[in-house]
């Protein structure tokens, strides 16, 4: 079968739904891989690991190899834990008669694409290939403790999350931890070799963020795990509460940034996160009202995601802003010497520019509604 790029960039960017089997048995094993594992979603593991890189390499500490590993490992075990998330809810049967799950893309056992045993055995492969990667891990720290304590955390995690910590309103805690402060400051300490709190603080916006898609999509399948007895967060908390939780958690990401900026940890050029705030504004606006009963008219194609759909919005955002803005401070501190001015002030630059473009674009949108408007009439 041919490979097809094509797939494997659109399943790594969004989720894909595909109802022909034999269109299914036509595509090349990473392309099956990416839309089992719903990568679209898993990207944000290399995200977590690309913050980490780029405060390793800030500090002196990076090192291409070792990360690469480490970060194709965590990738793969984030896919392996989707696989048995699926497995679970399948074989419990959550995830029968419509249930959330099955309504936004491909599961592959719903679909009947694979039987259980296939759905194993992707499982194992994977595994196996995220495993290897943590003997990596362990073997290029020497075995360091904290990095052993982090790798059995991990994999307690993977093997656990789906059932019963899902259950016990534990799954929305562990993706924050997992994907903020204990990856980031994780990757960041095989770099290293040692462990950073103020890494683990710089990761804490990023997991908020992640977590913000989850707690957001057990709410918008509050009623579907009420009924099959899984005791999410939401479930458990009620929806109220767990809208306003989730708007809590993209709050306070802002604040971290800020409040690491204002101590000096981090330089002025952190606060370009500030360009997604207005995707924040729309994710806060949407979980201050309750979930629709259907879809409002012109989102019908994004349904069942409500909260979650624009909680990632936002996320890829934030997450890109993220990114860039830890680039440009790691730039700014490596090489200070060499620089016309300090990283704030450059920093202080950056945000100038930003806020030109972003009135610029806003004048000529309004001027475009406008001429629309007009035309219309």
């Amino acid at each position: 079968m041919p490979i097809n790029f094509g797939m494997w960039r659109k399943a790594s960017w969004e989720l894909i739904k595909m109802d022909d089997k034999k269109e299914w048995e036509a595509l090349d094993v990473v392309s099956k891989w990416l839309i089992a594992t719903r990568s679209a979603v898993t990207t944000v593991t290399i995200y977590s690991s690309i913050i980490a890189g780029l405060l390793a390499w800030r500090d002196g500490h990076f090192s291409f190899l070792p990360w690469l590993i480490v970060t194709l490992g965590l990738f793969i075990a984030h896919g392996t834990n989707n696989l048995l998330n699926d497995y679970t809810d399948f074989s419990r049967g959550v995830d029968k008669d419509n249930y959330f799950r099955t309504q936004y893309g491909v599961h592959p056992l719903v679909q009947g694409f694979w039987t259980k045993s296939q759905q194993i055995q992707w499982f194992i492969v994977s595994g196996v290939i995220a495993f290897l990667s943590g003997i990596y891990a362990l073997w290029y720290t020497q075995a360091n403790p904290l990095v052993i304590g982090l790798f059995a955390f991990g994999a307690l995690v993977l093997l656990f999350y789906t059932w019963p910590m899902k259950y016990w309103a534990l799954g929305e805690l562990a993706i924050f931890l997992i994907w903020g402060p204990i990856m980031i400051a994780g990757v960041y300490l095989v770099l290293s070799g040692q462990w950073s709190w103020m890494v683990a603080l710089a990761g804490i916006p990023f997991g908020l963020s992640v977590a913000s898609i989850n707690v957001a999509k057990h709410t918008d399948k509050l009623k579907d795990d009420k009924k099959k007895g899984v005791g999410t967060f939401p479930v458990r908390a009620g929806e109220t509460f767990a809208r306003y939780t989730t708007m809590a958690t993209v709050i306070i990401a802002y604040a971290v940034v800020i409040y690491l900026v204002a101590t000096g940890y981090f330089s002025t050029f952190m606060l370009l996160i500030l360009f997604a705030g207005q995707r924040a504004f729309y994710v806060i606006a949407v979980l201050s009202k309750p979930r629709p009963e259907g879809p409002p008219a012109g989102f019908e194609v994004f349904w069942p995601t409500w909260f979650s759909g624009f909680a990632f919005y936002h996320n890829r955002m934030f997450g890109g802003l993220f990114i860039l803005s830890v680039f440009l401070d790691a730039v700014a501190y490596i090489f200070a010497d060499k620089l016309p001015l300090s990283a704030n002030w450059l920093g202080a630059i950056a945000l100038g520019i930003g806020v030109v473009i972003a009135a610029y674009r806003f004048v000529m949108d309004q001027a475009r509604k406008k001429k629309v408007t007009s035309n219309e009439k």
